[in-house]
């Protein structure tokens, strides 16, 4: 049962092949044996999933055959859940329990699916790797002394590793789609404003963007579906009808006119990943696709403005966090001001901690100008490529990845190298627009992805040649040994 995809879950619950609530026995007892190796959940809802399980195979019983209803999920730890630990990886919120559901929660209980859990990610989704976590790293399965990518680890961890067949993440600056293709799963960003923020715990706010995690893009269209929609409560969401998205997957790719920006093959991509990324290009071709050199002019400057912009927004954010209302207070403070800096002090790690002090810096009188209006004016230069790009080509191909997952700790004394392996994903968060990653193949054993990128609200079309691609290649059906 646990090789099943969503889709294949949706038939068989249709066609009374198995119910949820054994499905969901089945997974939890998987978790239980298997996750000790990986660490990709934080808190397990086992109580919640057997009683929506329940819930699900009676609304079944009744006629209801929704795609979700039933399947089983499980939620990045930065979604806020009712009476759940909501953690966001950090020790501040260890012992915060929300007191509603984030939109994106709400929306996927109500269409029916089982929540098994809250997964592990990098502390305040800040990360690469999913090494800041406060809980410990997450393990990459195809190869357990590597990283999973992050800050949506745990979930592409637990997804890859078949602990379940699909689950939430939240990308900033390319953290469903960095995860997705180091542990060859389909990740998907949708357009900023398509998937609601609210109860989604910010670090960035107009970078943040919660999408589906899953081995096909078949199942990130049924996921997207539940997920997707206008929110009232959040004032970035889009007023904008939701397409269907399944209905869009088997459309021809014929005449597809895919631009590869010429500045993604630089010094800096491993040349084996450029050769599998050249491959996908050959059997997109195959399927009708035209292919046409394209340039990104500004792209060199994308990782300075994402983390000026970044690090800007996060201090802001999480000025919040000072241990007066909830979260981590420290003991025995002797006045108020100790009060927050130890609260702080303690309760952020390390990382969370450097991006909170850059941050400030580019935002304190003498340097607003110098450092954080710049960025946002390369940030507009960047929205402008894409722009002029998407012109002439209908999707932007490239490599998600410049290397494959690195060990655990090889980067941890240097953070700029981590930050430059979010050199291809993060112009879709400056620019906010839809990316997917897709496995495209292996080096040294491990995952590669490949990445498309769209205009605004073509999540759709992303998904439709994702599908046609799965279609016509296996890397995604690959299961990593043990698991």
């Amino acid at each position: 049962m646990h090789q099943l995809t969503l889709a294949e879950i949706a038939r068989g619950l249709a066609d009374k092949k198995f119910s949820s609530e054994e499905l969901t026995q089945v997974l939890l007892a998987r978790i239980a044996q298997l996750d000790p190796q990986l660490n990709s959940f934080i808190s397990l809802t086992e109580d919640l999933a057997l009683q929506q399980a329940k819930a699900a195979d009676a609304r079944r019983a009744k006629g209801e055959n929704g795609a979700l209803l039933g399947a089983p999920i499980a939620h990045k730890d930065l979604f806020c859940t009712q009476g759940i630990r909501t953690s966001c990886g950090s020790k501040m919120l260890d012992n915060f329990k929300a007191p509603y559901d984030a939109t994106v929660v709400a929306k996927l209980a109500a269409a029916g699916a089982v929540t098994l859990g809250k997964t592990n990610m990098d502390e305040f989704a800040m990360g690469s790797a999913n090494e800041s976590s406060y809980y410990g790293a997450v393990k990459n399965p195809w190869n357990l002394e590597h990283v999973p990518g992050g800050s949506s680890g745990g979930s592409a961890a637990a997804v890859a590793a078949r602990l379940l067949p699909a689950a939430t993440g939240t990308d900033t600056g390319g953290s469903i789609r960095q995860p997705a293709a180091l542990t060859n799963l389909t990740g998907l960003k949708p357009t900023y404003g398509r998937v609601s923020r609210w109860g989604m715990i910010a670090y960035a706010s107009s970078l943040d963007q919660g999408g589906p995690l899953a081995r096909t893009a078949e199942d990130c269209a049924i996921l997207l579906q539940g997920m997707a929609g206008f929110d009232p409560n959040d004032s970035t969401s889009i007023d904008e009808p939701v397409p269907d998205y399944s209905a869009s997957l088997n459309g021809s790719l014929q005449g597809l006119r895919i631009g590869v920006p010429k500045e993604y093959f630089s010094a800096g991509l491993d040349p084996r990943i450029a050769d599998l990324v050249m491959a996908s290009v050959e059997e997109l071709k195959k399927l009708g696709a035209v292919i046409k050199e394209i340039s990104l002019p500004n792209m060199q400057h994308a990782i300075p403005a994402y983390y000026v912009i970044a690090p800007a927004e996060a201090s802001s954010n999480l000025s919040r966090f000072d241990g007066v209302r909830f979260g981590y207070r420290c003991a025995d403070p002797k006045n108020l001001e100790d009060l927050y800096k130890r609260s702080r002090g303690e309760g952020f790690g390390t990382e969370v901690q450097r991006r909170i002090m850059v941050g400030a810096y580019a935002l304190s009188a003498g340097y607003y100008d110098a450092y954080y209006l710049k960025a946002q004016k390369i940030r507009r230069l960047i929205k402008n490529d894409f722009m002029a790009a998407f012109n002439e080509v209908d999707i932007i191909l490239g490599p998600t990845t410049p290397n494959p997952a690195w060990k655990l700790g090889a980067k941890n004394s240097d953070p700029v190298a981590a930050y430059l392996e979010d050199v291809y994903t993060i112009t879709a968060n400056l620019a906010g627009l839809p990316g997917l990653s897709m496995p495209a193949g292996f080096v040294d054993g491990l995952p590669v992805g490949v990445q498309l990128l769209a205009p605004y609200f073509q999540e759709g079309r992303l998904l439709n040649v994702a599908h046609q691609y799965q279609l016509n290649t296996d890397w995604h059906t690959r299961t990593p040994t043990g698991f």
